[in-house]
């Protein structure tokens, strides 16, 4: 695609990098066969051929409106159409300029603001706990529309407390300790179980991508150089093997850190260093089934499966999961249609985006209901929430599901 940039954008660090990504682009529409929110509007703005198209007017010096906006805030940012493009055209990093240009020009209503600079400061604040304490005592009395985001009170049960020679660092996340605090104490067991101790930094928080993909990219990038901060004394003396992620969504975020840091002299080296260090909890399971398979008592039936596109489309890993819960016994089934398809979570859409998100989980649930589960499974805490708001069926992230099969040594 031929590009003519506007003279603000030439020479900038993000205009050669929004350049490079369209120049790739060569508008053949195979993205719009897999963007959920191009099959539920059939609007070829609200696809990613043509949020690119948008953008690209917009670089070229075109004002951008409210309906430019609009269109860029439906994008999931599912990345499945990275998947689909042939050419590597990089959206993800596309759609993150485009919003934050258009964000600075076009100014949104008060309600709107408010309630995007809410999501991103009490999300990752210190504050989010007691909060979801609050909501949780009182559940039953709330609004449904608020009820479904606020999952029942969960025990963690313990914590391991055997050291081990192998050593992994966990991010403890924002919002999974108040509403999920399950998960991170079932991947500390099952790695424990395998040899493997979990450890946390203190310090550690939001992987910033709350505020990043809230148009806060510079508090984003604070709390991903804290990240860091927090980290480097251990990765510095090789103290662990791999910073290990059990929510998806925070994965494909610190995995990105190197790009999003290569420009600050500071922390460029450090940043990439973390990418790279960074792996799914998914990714361990090769190496954790033969240590286990003995321990693991599997239930009997089947087991719905939704692997989070940011696992699928953005870290690209696929198959991980089904592949090493089934060697351990489990009857383990994705969806038969659309399994690539968004759930419509997606971080704060589905607060921001309602009446987008909420046809997408409905849509989803229906494919996974057709395997007649017991249970289903996922591997990120915003889809495990957004399912379980539509289901009557338990839906818990594939580490518990393991974790409730062991057998204690």
């Amino acid at each position: 695609m031929q590009t003519e940039l506007a003279p603000e954008f030439q020479g900038t660090a993000e205009g050669l990098e929004a350049e490079a990504i369209l120049r790739k682009c060569v508008h053949c529409g195979f993205c719009t066969a897999t963007c959920p929110t191009y099959q539920l509007l059939g609007d070829e703005l609200d696809g990613p051929r043509g949020r690119i198209y948008l953008i690209k007017q917009v670089l070229e010096g075109k004002t951008p409106t409210r309906a430019t906006q609009r269109h860029l805030d439906r994008c999931l940012t599912c990345r499945n159409c990275e998947s689909t493009c042939p050419s590597g055209v990089q959206y993800g990093h596309l759609v993150d300029i485009g919003r934050r240009i258009v964000d600075d020009k076009v100014p949104r209503p008060a309600l709107e603001s408010a309630t995007r600079w809410l999501l991103k400061e009490a999300l990752p604040s210190p504050v989010f706990g007691p909060a979801m304490k609050l909501g949780q005592a009182v559940r039953g009395l709330l609004p449904e529309a608020l009820r479904a985001k606020v999952p029942a009170r969960q025990a963690a049960g313990s914590w391991p407390t055997r050291t081990h020679a192998r050593k992994v660092l966990l991010l403890a996340g924002c919002v999974q300790p108040s509403m999920k605090p399950n998960i991170n104490s079932a991947t500390a067991r099952v790695l424990d179980a395998a040899g493997i101790q979990t450890v946390i930094a203190k310090d550690a928080g939001c992987c910033g991508a709350v505020k990043f993909h809230l148009n806060d990219q510079e508090g984003g990038k604070a709390q991903m150089r804290a990240n860091i901060d927090a980290w480097w004394p251990q990765v510095e003396q090789d103290a662990v093997e791999a910073i290990v992620m059990n929510a998806s969504g925070c994965g494909v975020t610190v995995r990105d850190y190197g790009h999003l840091l290569r420009d600050d002299t500071a922390y460029a080296l450090k940043a990439r260093r973390i990418s790279e260090l960074t792996r799914d909890l998914s990714e361990l399971l090769p190496d954790l089934v033969p240590l286990l398979r003995g321990r693991v008592q599997a239930p009997s039936g089947v087991v719905a499966y939704h692997p989070p596109c940011t696992l699928q489309h953005g870290q690209k890993l696929r198959g991980g999961v089904e592949i090493n819960l089934r060697a351990l016994g489990f009857d383990v089934q994705v969806a038969k249609s659309e399994a690539h398809l968004c759930c419509g979570s997606a971080g704060t859409y589905s607060v921001l985006q309602p009446e987008l998100a909420y046809p997408l989980r409905d849509r989803k649930l229906g494919h996974l209901n057709q395997l007649q589960p017991t249970t289903i499974v996922s591997a990120n805490i915003g889809c495990i929430t957004h399912l379980q708001s539509g289901s009557a069926i338990p839906v818990a992230h594939w580490v518990e599901l393991l974790d409730s099969a062991l057998a204690p040594a």
